[in-house]
């Protein structure tokens, strides 16, 4: 197998081209913005500076994070605030509805910290949430990137027993990497926790980064993993370093690498593959709800 090159940073003083973002433009993204800045509504799209919130917001899906924003993990890459949280707010899942009703989000995309200081993992305040959104705007589809609730399955249970149309849980890097990126986590519980996913008949998504020191053969690898559990959707992006204290970006993957592993992912099996420097978890995720027959 040909691997195509990568550019290693150390040979680079600035983000390469293709990772320029172009301003977000267009009646649905003035739209929603105008709402968000008049009820002072907060989206992990703004709050992680995503590169894609413009075309998001413009096709009605918008991503909100749940249950705090200080996490009892520390994983390398990401920009979450590492500690002690503040005690669960038993009001956001009607908070976070209303938000949602407001926007008019036709898609919704919600995600969490991990909160291990929790008996439930927090899985309580997943499911209520689902619930609220379903009363407050059952028009909108829900997609709910979840942690692995430390492999204390009746917590994942709980959210699973709500149906939302795509349950997903990033394996974030390859089996290599996985105990210098994710200190907290396990690879393959990651898997079991995808493949119970996957078993209760649910749409089943994982998302990697690329650029922390992984090879074409890790990558692989990893895709067979996921694909072998039962993962529909993947989403395969570059990592980028949030701040000097975090894992330095070993390399640019360029954009003729990612295509190859679309490709290669479609070639596996997967439904749908998004491969790209700028993809994040929920690119694209309202294309995403395919039929279940």
């Amino acid at each position: 197998m040909i691997e195509l090159p990568v550019i290693p940073v150390n040979q680079t003083q600035r983000k390469p081209d293709w990772l320029r973002v172009k301003l977000p433009v267009g009646k649905e993204y003035r739209h929603v913005r105008g709402l968000v800045d008049e009820h002072k509504l907060h989206t992990i799209c703004e709050s992680g500076n995503c590169p894609n919130m413009g075309e998001c917001w413009g096709a009605g899906t918008a991503t909100f994070m749940i249950l705090g924003n200080i996490c009892t993990r520390s994983c390398s890459f990401c920009a979450v605030a590492t500690g002690r949280p503040l005690p669960v707010d038993l009001d956001e899942p009607n908070r976070v509805a209303n938000s949602v009703k407001l926007m008019g989000v036709k898609h919704c995309v919600i995600t969490s910290v991990d909160r291990d200081d929790q008996k439930d993992g927090g899985s309580q305040i997943w499911a209520e949430t689902i619930l609220a959104i379903r009363r407050e705007s059952p028009e909108t589809t829900l997609e709910t990137l979840i942690p692995d609730f430390k492999g204390q399955w009746e917590n994942l249970d709980r959210v699973l027993a709500v149906r939302p149309e795509v349950v997903s849980h990033n394996i974030e890097t390859v089996r290599r990497l996985t105990r210098e990126v994710r200190i907290q986590a396990k690879y393959d519980r990651s898997l079991e926790c995808l493949r119970r996913i996957s078993e209760a008949g649910l749409r089943t998504k994982s998302g990697i980064m690329l650029g922390l020191g992984e090879t074409e053969e890790d990558v692989i690898e990893t895709m067979q993993d996921l694909y072998n559990v039962g993962v529909d959707i993947l989403t395969i992006g570059q990592y980028l370093q949030p701040t000097k204290a975090h894992h330095p970006v070993i390399d640019w993957v360029t954009p003729q690498q990612f295509e190859k592993y679309k490709e290669i992912g479609l070639k596996m099996g997967f439904k749908y593959v998004e491969s790209g420097p700028l993809v994040r978890s929920s690119y694209h995720a309202e294309k995403h709800l395919f039929d279940m027959q």
